[in-house]
């Protein structure tokens, strides 16, 4: 069919449908041939002069004369030159094309089978082989996101830098005497206790207290000859004897001031009486008036009670991060809100192999001795230096038991597995000793959705690399 007549045809189709051009109809029923003669001739000389006119916003309302709209505006000249096609073989435009710089290093099998292919093909299916790109199969693991993808994802990334690094170890523990706070008074000689002040267990005592008279002939006997050496008015060689008979009342642990007393009153007691050796709490008292005691019986146990220690449970993973020295905060149960500050003394080189933790000791100040033995209290232990050191979120640390990873961006999309190897954890915050510079930006949100895009580019590529193979 020529153009000619494909233009008159149209012009009737137009005429047809309501578009305003009165009598075609009539023309094209009486004869197609006059129809064609009375509006191609024109054309068929020039394909650029207009065949009919429509509208200028390309609503359906066409005019074989030039006109105009209801705003002034003419109508559009539609020229015979104009492709007209109204048949069902109209050409189908060319699938669109999307360019790129990228390369592309070959085709996979797209149901992930290990088939790959250096040119496009299709499967058995009829499906389209996917291409793969240097930038999607690179060596090194590196995920290329879109913008979009980004954006939905909600990937976030954020610089490493340096900071300090605190930690606080939370462990429980009980209040225990300070051992060298501890004092007995025991008998050296076969002695007898005569006479007890009111003093009980559970009592506070003070230095030079009163506790008990004794009468220990061992001791009146060392005491008569230290008296009778003071008394004599002899030589230097009988000086140095007295010399000797005191040292044989300290022997016995007669207490100084009963020594004193002695040499103030120059004679020697029926009955010593016997002195606390220090400030405290009177633990134990197995004194009684009357009784006799061996050499070696424990009549008083005093403790001093003004310094105590906190023996604290930490767990076994936690013990490369303690140090004598660290500030502790202990907290008794017995006294909420209230905080009891110290240091760690001792760390017992010693695991418990039920409760696989060891044991530390800190010293605490108990001025108002409300620490008592035994009471139960939480502790919390700063740790950490005070030097900033090179850290990141700890967010963005993939740990897969064998190794830690994180994601650096590269930019353009480009997210590259970095493998790492963390130190201290404090806050939200890890050390990182090996494996990024400071600045370098790691992905912070969203990563474990990156490292499945980044598994799933490694199996495909194993999929490939098996498929190249002869």
């Amino acid at each position: 069919m020529t153009r000619t007549a494909l233009a008159s045809l149209a012009v009737a189709a137009l005429a047809a449908a309501g578009g305003g051009l009165y009598g075609v109809r009539e023309h094209l029923h009486a004869s197609t041939a006059q129809g064609i003669a009375l509006f191609a001739p024109a054309q068929a000389q020039s394909n650029d002069e207009p065949i009919y006119y429509q509208d200028p916003d390309g609503k359906p309302s066409y005019s074989l004369t030039p006109r105009k709209t209801a705003d002034g505006r003419d109508y559009r000249a539609v020229p015979a030159g104009a492709d007209l096609n109204f048949g069902d073989d109209a050409p189908v435009a060319p699938p669109m094309v999307v360019a790129t710089d990228r390369k592309i290093k070959f085709y996979r099998n797209p149901m992930g089978l290990a088939d790959t292919s250096p040119v496009p093909k299709k499967d058995s299916m009829g499906m389209d082989y996917i291409p793969v790109y240097e930038v999607d199969g690179s060596d090194d693991g590196s995920v290329k996101l879109s913008p979009g993808k980004i954006q939905r994802t909600g990937v976030k990334s954020e610089a490493a830098g340096r900071r300090v690094i605190r930690t606080t170890i939370r462990a429980p523990g009980v209040i225990q005497l300070d051992e060298r706070r501890v004092s007995v008074i025991a008998m050296r000689s076969e002695s007898f206790v005569q006479k007890i002040a009111d003093v009980t267990t559970g009592s506070r005592v003070t230095k030079d207290q009163a506790l008990m008279e004794v009468y220990s002939s061992a001791i009146s006997a060392a005491a008569a000859d230290y008296i009778a050496t003071i008394n004599s008015k002899t030589t230097g060689g009988v000086a140095a004897y007295g010399r000797g008979s005191r040292q044989r009342l300290m022997n016995l642990d007669v207490p100084d001031a009963a020594i004193a007393s002695m040499e103030k009153a120059g004679t020697v007691p029926i009955a010593l009486e016997w002195t606390a050796p220090r400030d405290g709490v009177v633990l134990e008292r197995n004194a009684i008036e009357g009784m006799r005691a061996q050499p070696g019986d424990v009549l008083f146990r005093i403790a001093d009670t003004s310094v105590v220690w906190a023996t604290l449970d930490v767990s076994e993973r936690d013990l490369g991060a303690l140090a004598p020295g660290q500030p502790v905060v202990v907290r008794a149960r017995s006294y909420p809100g209230r905080d009891f500050t110290g240091e760690v003394k001792l760390i017992y080189p010693q695991i418990g192999k039920e409760t696989r933790t060891a044991r530390v000791r800190v010293e605490l100040a108990n001025a108002d001795l409300v620490l008592l033995p035994d009471m139960y209290v939480d502790a919390e232990i700063d740790t950490g230096g005070s030097q900033p050191v090179l850290a990141v979120p700890d967010s963005s640390i993939l740990d897969s038991g064998s190794k830690q990873v994180v994601f650096v961006d590269q930019g353009e999309g480009r997210y590259q597995p970095r493998s790492v190897k963390p130190g201290r954890r404090g806050g939200d915050d890890v050390e990182i000793r090996e494996g990024l510079a400071e600045g370098e930006r790691v992905v912070v949100s969203a990563n474990f959705l990156i490292d499945a895009e980044s598994n799933l580019n490694a199996a495909l590529k194993s999929f490939s690399d098996a498929g190249a193979k002869p």
